[in-house]
Protein backbone atom coordinates (compact mmCIF):
# COMPACT_ATOMS: atom_id res chain seq x y z
CA UNK A 1 0.00 0.00 0.00
CA UNK A 2 1.16 3.47 -0.84
CA UNK A 3 0.96 5.65 2.27
CA UNK A 4 0.00 9.19 1.32
CA UNK A 5 -0.06 10.87 4.74
CA UNK A 6 1.48 10.15 8.14
CA UNK A 7 1.33 12.37 11.20
CA UNK A 8 2.49 11.62 14.73
CA UNK A 9 1.58 13.97 17.54
CA UNK A 10 2.57 14.01 21.21
CA UNK A 11 1.78 16.27 24.12
CA UNK A 12 4.56 18.86 23.83
CA UNK A 13 2.88 21.88 25.43
CA UNK A 14 5.44 23.48 27.78
CA UNK A 15 2.80 24.52 30.32
CA UNK A 16 1.42 20.97 30.54
CA UNK A 17 4.87 19.58 31.29
CA UNK A 18 5.44 22.35 33.86
CA UNK A 19 2.25 21.25 35.67
CA UNK A 20 3.12 17.54 35.42
CA UNK A 21 6.67 18.20 36.67
CA UNK A 22 5.27 20.15 39.61
CA UNK A 23 2.88 17.30 40.44
CA UNK A 24 5.76 14.80 40.12
CA UNK A 25 7.99 16.72 42.54
CA UNK A 26 5.55 16.22 45.43
CA UNK A 27 6.07 12.43 45.75
CA UNK A 28 9.84 12.84 45.24
CA UNK A 29 9.97 15.30 48.11
CA UNK A 30 7.72 13.07 50.25
CA UNK A 31 9.83 9.98 49.63
CA UNK A 32 13.04 11.87 50.35
CA UNK A 33 11.76 13.47 53.55
CA UNK A 34 9.85 10.49 54.97
CA UNK A 35 11.79 7.44 53.77
CA UNK A 36 15.36 8.72 53.39
CA UNK A 37 15.68 11.45 56.04
CA UNK A 38 13.20 9.75 58.39
CA UNK A 39 11.08 12.83 59.21
CA UNK A 40 7.33 12.92 58.85
CA UNK A 41 6.11 14.56 55.65
CA UNK A 42 3.34 16.97 56.68
CA UNK A 43 1.28 17.27 59.84
CA UNK A 44 -0.75 14.11 59.03
CA UNK A 45 1.68 11.95 57.08
CA UNK A 46 0.76 8.90 55.03
CA UNK A 47 2.12 5.54 55.96
CA UNK A 48 5.30 4.58 54.08
CA UNK A 49 3.34 2.05 52.01
CA UNK A 50 0.64 4.66 51.28
CA UNK A 51 3.30 7.15 50.16
CA UNK A 52 4.84 4.57 47.80
CA UNK A 53 1.43 3.65 46.34
CA UNK A 54 0.56 7.36 45.89
CA UNK A 55 3.94 7.94 44.22
CA UNK A 56 3.41 4.98 41.89
CA UNK A 57 0.06 6.40 40.70
CA UNK A 58 1.44 9.91 40.19
CA UNK A 59 4.46 8.64 38.23
CA UNK A 60 2.21 6.33 36.17
CA UNK A 61 -0.03 9.29 35.32
CA UNK A 62 2.97 11.33 34.15
CA UNK A 63 4.31 8.35 32.17
CA UNK A 64 0.93 8.05 30.44
CA UNK A 65 1.33 11.59 29.08
CA UNK A 66 4.93 10.85 28.09
CA UNK A 67 4.00 7.79 26.00
CA UNK A 68 0.61 8.94 24.71
CA UNK A 69 0.59 9.75 20.99
CA UNK A 70 -1.86 10.26 18.17
CA UNK A 71 -0.80 8.76 14.85
CA UNK A 72 -2.78 9.19 11.65
CA UNK A 73 -2.01 7.27 8.44
CA UNK A 74 -3.85 7.64 5.15
CA UNK A 75 -3.38 5.50 2.08
CA UNK A 76 -5.44 4.84 -1.01
CA UNK A 77 -7.51 2.18 0.80
CA UNK A 78 -8.07 3.44 4.34
CA UNK A 79 -7.56 5.88 7.18
CA UNK A 80 -5.84 4.49 10.27
CA UNK A 81 -5.81 6.16 13.65
CA UNK A 82 -3.80 5.09 16.67
CA UNK A 83 -4.29 6.98 19.94
CA UNK A 84 -1.79 5.02 22.02
CA UNK A 85 -2.58 3.39 24.41
CA UNK A 86 -6.35 3.73 23.98
CA UNK A 87 -7.59 3.46 20.39
CA UNK A 88 -6.59 1.61 17.24
CA UNK A 89 -9.05 2.17 14.42
CA UNK A 90 -9.09 1.51 10.67
CA UNK A 91 -11.73 2.84 8.30
CA UNK A 92 -11.86 1.91 4.63
CA UNK A 93 -12.63 4.70 2.17
CA UNK A 94 -15.68 2.78 0.91
CA UNK A 95 -17.20 3.01 4.45
CA UNK A 96 -16.96 6.81 4.49
CA UNK A 97 -19.95 9.00 3.62
CA UNK A 98 -18.14 12.34 3.96
CA UNK A 99 -14.71 13.63 4.96
CA UNK A 100 -13.47 17.19 5.35
CA UNK A 101 -10.61 19.08 7.00
CA UNK A 102 -12.19 21.65 9.34
CA UNK A 103 -11.43 24.13 12.09
CA UNK A 104 -13.40 22.59 14.97
CA UNK A 105 -12.59 25.25 17.60
CA UNK A 106 -12.75 24.26 21.27
CA UNK A 107 -14.28 20.89 22.19
CA UNK A 108 -13.64 20.89 25.93
CA UNK A 109 -9.94 20.05 25.97
CA UNK A 110 -7.51 17.60 24.45
CA UNK A 111 -7.38 13.83 24.42
CA UNK A 112 -10.48 11.84 23.59
CA UNK A 113 -13.71 13.83 23.70
CA UNK A 114 -16.99 11.94 23.49
CA UNK A 115 -20.42 13.13 22.41
CA UNK A 116 -19.42 16.30 20.58
CA UNK A 117 -21.22 17.53 17.47
CA UNK A 118 -18.36 15.88 15.52
CA UNK A 119 -18.86 12.56 17.30
CA UNK A 120 -15.76 11.36 19.12
CA UNK A 121 -12.82 13.77 18.84
CA UNK A 122 -9.23 12.49 19.06
CA UNK A 123 -6.81 15.37 19.45
CA UNK A 124 -3.51 16.34 21.08
CA UNK A 125 -3.47 20.09 20.49
CA UNK A 126 -4.75 22.74 18.13
CA UNK A 127 -8.16 23.17 16.56
CA UNK A 128 -7.91 21.67 13.06
CA UNK A 129 -8.93 18.16 12.20
CA UNK A 130 -10.30 15.63 9.76
CA UNK A 131 -14.07 15.30 10.29
CA UNK A 132 -15.32 11.91 9.13
CA UNK A 133 -18.87 10.62 8.83
CA UNK A 134 -19.34 6.96 8.02
CA UNK A 135 -22.18 5.51 5.99
CA UNK A 136 -23.50 3.84 9.17
CA UNK A 137 -23.94 7.30 10.79
CA UNK A 138 -20.90 7.18 13.09
CA UNK A 139 -18.90 10.41 13.26
CA UNK A 140 -15.41 11.12 14.52
CA UNK A 141 -12.71 13.71 14.15
CA UNK A 142 -8.92 13.31 14.10
CA UNK A 143 -6.91 16.37 15.15
CA UNK A 144 -4.02 17.50 12.96
CA UNK A 145 -1.12 19.92 12.97
CA UNK A 146 -0.66 19.46 9.21
CA UNK A 147 -3.92 20.99 8.02
CA UNK A 148 -2.77 22.04 4.52
CA UNK A 149 -1.04 18.75 3.71
CA UNK A 150 -3.98 16.71 5.00
CA UNK A 151 -6.46 18.84 3.03
CA UNK A 152 -4.41 18.31 -0.16
CA UNK A 153 -4.31 14.51 0.33
CA UNK A 154 -8.02 14.23 1.15
CA UNK A 155 -8.98 16.33 -1.90
CA UNK A 156 -6.67 14.24 -4.08
CA UNK A 157 -8.36 11.03 -2.91
CA UNK A 158 -11.86 12.52 -3.32
CA UNK A 159 -11.01 13.69 -6.86
CA UNK A 160 -10.29 10.13 -7.92
CA UNK A 161 -13.96 9.45 -7.03
CA UNK A 162 -12.93 5.82 -6.58
CA UNK A 163 -14.95 5.51 -3.35
CA UNK A 164 -17.74 8.04 -4.02
CA UNK A 165 -16.90 10.10 -0.91
CA UNK A 166 -18.72 13.43 -0.59
CA UNK A 167 -16.64 16.59 -0.55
Amino acid sequence: MNTKFIEQQKFTQWWLWLILTGIGLLPFFGIYKQLIVGEEFGSKPMSDIGLLIFSFFIFSFIALFWFMQLKTEIDENRIKIYFFPFIKKKVNWNEIKSVKVINYGFVGGWGIRLWTKYGTVYNIKGKSGLAIELKNGEKFLIGTQKEKELNRIVNEIKLTDKYNVKK
